[in-house]
């Protein structure tokens, strides 16, 4: 119960099971359509769909005002439009929903040195770990608090002794959720969840269960272990059993190193197979700039293929040693896109580099690769370093921390209870000038001309007269621009064309705290007493300080 001291630990289903419910899981509700509409308060309580603007887009993340019309993350943008003809559809601006990111994070790590991010809107915390031990649930009210005043975004947070159970806390009130599950009501909570709450059950195995007559959590305690194992799998029957028990052992680590990292990308138009080599070469070059500052090699090399009917297959081709050579892994991916063997018109190609390690099998340059790289630029180089791009020497593969951009969506995360994030599952399209391509740092230089081919609703720019604002229509590099930012009232609209007047291209505005802050308790009252226990929906606090209020 919380009060009780530093968590304890007891035996549960084979597994070790802490006793307090003092795992905290931070979820930010709606969070790149929050982000969005922080900074753009003309959109405040309207549908906002974030996604690929084009024919072929998908949507990222709705917000809870779309969601109303049936809206939803990883829809066509295309269905979406249909279900809310009135939203308003944004291309995505990862710069910011990072920026917003690292504030999360950084508040977070006020409360505990243990905090684990899964993704850029969510994370776990231990907060047995941290000052608040004795209280974790004023520790998980504050932190809310604290993120609402500091960025303006709101979150849904749960508390259990686990990761399993804090993430389905986390989920079960949203928006604005906070719920407490302790040890002596885990049990009437977890059994009524579905079972495609859990980790690990998708739609394939949520539908191979079903046949088996297992629809909740509760069913699935019920069945046996042997026949969760004959039918799923050792692996994946074993860990339903322990799961369906509570039994989620996994600690809260800092640091989680990328599995993979990757990029995949989805064409305005279907390609035929002479032109996937070409295709292919570029997806990968993204894949290896990600492989780059991730530092060292890679051994495995995934190629997926995405056909016209949506039909997916993926092949993987493994090497002997990680290696970091761009002909070597070049190599593998071709061979990996002949097994996949498409003899259909192809949607969308993706190529995953895994099995990583932060050192790399190097080989010395024959004469072949000297005579070769010489014919190309100029300039011998030795195998192990990125290619030449644009002339531009190959720089050395140094291990370096990824960016949280580029971690979310390079290589999605499977902690928690749920589904991937909203981030991880989207193929941003293509034909959108501002798609997941301006990740890579050498390919976004701002601030920049605003020209005919850059134009794309949502994306911040400014102008010598009217200051900064964000494009809120454009057709045939005339442009609509509504100019007011986080903190400001609805800003007003003016109209230019691209090619008489100039416009530049601009940063996204840093996070900023709401022009109206929630209150916040002092410490010696958070630490004065303990809160009596908890049940599901009940929320700490909400009776002195209402929601704060999202568009604010």
């Amino acid at each position: 119960m919380p009060g009780q001291g530093v968590a304890t630990w007891c035996r549960q289903g084979g597994g070790r099971v802490r006793e307090d419910a003092s795992v905290m899981h931070v979820d930010a509700d709606s969070f790149f359509a929050s982000v969005e509409t922080r900074q753009k308060p003309s959109l405040a309580r309207t549908p906002v769909l974030v996604g690929g603007t084009g024919p072929r887009g998908v949507v990222a993340t709705a917000n809870y005002e779309a969601r109303a019309y049936g809206c939803r993350s990883a829809m066509s943008m295309a269905q979406a439009r249909v279900l809310c003809p009135t939203a308003t559809v944004l291309t995505p601006r990862f710069p910011a929903y990072a920026a917003h990111s690292a504030l999360i994070m950084d508040t977070l790590r006020e409360l505990s040195p243990l905090v684990q991010p899964v993704s850029l809107d969510e994370a776990f915390v231990d907060l047995a770990a941290g000052p608040f031990a004795s209280d974790p649930v004023a520790g998980a009210d504050l932190a809310r608090r604290l993120i609402y005043n500091r960025s303006g975004l709101v979150v849904s947070v749960g508390l259990g002794r686990s990761k399993l159970i804090a993430k389905l806390a986390s989920d079960a009130e949203k928006p604005h959720g906070f719920t407490v599950v302790t040890g002596d009501l885990e049990d009437d909570f977890l059994l009524r969840k579905p079972v495609a709450a859990l980790s690990g059950v998708g739609p394939a195995t949520d539908t191979t269960l079903r046949r088996l007559g297992i629809v909740t959590v509760a069913h699935l305690r019920a069945a046996e272990r042997d026949e969760l194992v004959r039918t799923l799998g050792e692996a994946a029957g074993w860990n339903l059993y322990r799961l369906a028990r509570g039994d989620d052992p996994r600690p809260v680590v800092v640091e989680r190193e990328a599995k993979s990292v990757g990029a995949e990308r989805t064409f305005a138009e279907d390609l035929r197979q002479w032109e996937l080599p070409g295709a292919l070469d570029d997806v990968l070059a993204r894949a290896l700039r990600r492989l780059q500052r991730h530092g060292g090699g890679a051994r495995t090399v995934t190629v997926k293929v995405r056909l016209s009917d949506f039909t997916t297959v993926t092949r993987s081709v493994t090497v002997a040693q990680p290696t970091s050579e761009v002909e070597q892994l070049r190599e593998a991916a071709r061979g990996a896109l002949t097994a996949a063997n498409p003899t259909e018109p192809v949607r969308l190609l993706g190529v995953a580099l895994s099995g990583l390690t932060h050192w790399a099998q190097l080989r010395l340059p024959t004469p072949e690769d000297v005579e070769t790289a010489s014919r190309a630029d100029g300039q011998s180089t030795a195998t192990g370093l990125l290619e030449s791009t644009n002339g531009r020497p190959p720089e050395l593969l140094l291990p370096s921390s990824e960016s949280p951009t580029d971690a979310l969506v390079a290589h999605p995360s499977t902690e928690g209870a749920g589904a991937l994030t909203e981030a991880t599952t989207v193929d941003v399209d293509a034909a959108s000038p501002s798609s997941a391509d301006s990740l890579d740092d050498d390919e976004e230089r701002l601030p920049a001309p605003l020209t005919v081919h850059t134009c794309s609703v949502g994306l911040d720019v400014a102008h010598e007269a009217y200051g900064a604002g964000w494009i809120a229509r454009t057709a045939d590099g005339v442009v609509t621009v509504r100019f007011e930012g986080p903190g400001t009232e609805p800003g007003p609209e003016r109209t230019f064309d691209v090619r008489r007047e100039l416009l530049m291209r601009i940063a996204p505005p840093a996070p900023c705290p709401p022009r109206r802050l929630t209150s916040l308790p002092s410490t010696a009252e958070l630490t004065a007493a303990a809160p009596p226990a908890l049940a599901e929906g009940d929320t700490p606090g909400s009776a002195d300080a209402p929601a704060p209020d999202p568009s604010s």
